[in-house]
């Protein structure tokens, strides 16, 4: 049985402690199984996780969590393409919470229809996690078998600690920027034309035609950055425009992920 509900008190001093679990998960001193542990102060659950995205193998990949396996593989391999994901990874929006999200949503939901209803949840928050660049990092995913009370504290408190969750997501998101610019480095010369892993991604989007917000949409990043990757291509492959960098990729086999 669940404690009694916590004082704004209490819910604000908890978060004192999340913060601080973020900070050594960032910094390599702890894990993040930490981090979810004290969020428990804050937003007392049944399930939760914390995943990373991966903009290479278009995944999310789980670092603490104690969803059942069925769930944490959807999160990991189908959340993206769930209904609700375009919703929730708005950057404008503060954590989507299962009661607030529209019932035809709901239904239209394999996430909530075919995962956690079948867990009997009944109240929760997924929250997108963004970097201070504005890349989206991966997300946090918290789930319980009762309602919480309104108004929640909790609610707010969950939207503060997000920069330092997503900095902690972050921090384990691969080896450190220097060794991955090593490696990019040591390996262009197997790449075609030399483009980093990005650019044949976005290289890749081109193929199909697609615009640079439609690309953007796909990779998670924004349209400026989309039109930057194009212009590096260009200048790599010494082509004049993207019709020509996607008629050569059609050459070389490149196409899009599904």
């Amino acid at each position: 049985m669940m404690a009694a509900e916590r004082s704004t008190a209490d819910i604000l001093d908890a978060a004192v402690h999340v913060r601080e679990a973020a900070r050594s998960a960032t910094s390599g001193a702890a894990g993040v199984d930490g981090v979810l542990a004290a969020l428990s102060g804050v937003v007392e659950y049944d399930h939760a996780s914390l995943a990373r995205w991966d903009p290479l193998r278009r995944r999310h990949t789980t670092l603490a969590g104690n969803y059942p396996d069925d769930a944490t593989a959807y999160i990991e391999t189908r959340l993206h393409h769930d209904p609700v994901f375009p919703v929730l990874r708005s950057p404008a929006r503060g954590g989507l919470w299962l009661m607030d999200v529209p019932r035809q949503l709901l239904a239209a939901s394999p996430g909530f229809q075919q995962v956690l209803r079948p867990l009997g949840i009944e109240d929760g928050v997924a929250q997108c996690l963004f970097a201070a660049d504005g890349r989206y990092v991966g997300m946090l995913n918290v789930s319980t078998r009762r309602p919480r009370r309104a108004p929640d504290p909790a609610r707010a408190v969950v939207i503060l600690l997000t920069e330092a969750l997503a900095a902690a997501v972050d921090s384990h998101a691969g080896p450190p920027p220097e060794a991955r610019a090593a490696a990019d480095r040591a390996a262009d010369g197997r790449r075609p034309g030399g483009l980093s892993p990005r650019e044949l991604q976005v290289l890749a989007e081109l193929t199909a035609g697609r615009t640079n917000r439609e690309i953007a949409g796909r990779l998670y990043i924004t349209p400026r950055t989309v039109g930057t990757h194009i212009e590096h291509i260009l200048a790599k492959l010494d082509l004049p425009n993207r019709a020509a960098a996607a008629a050569l990729a059609a050459t070389w086999g490149i196409e899009p992920s599904r």
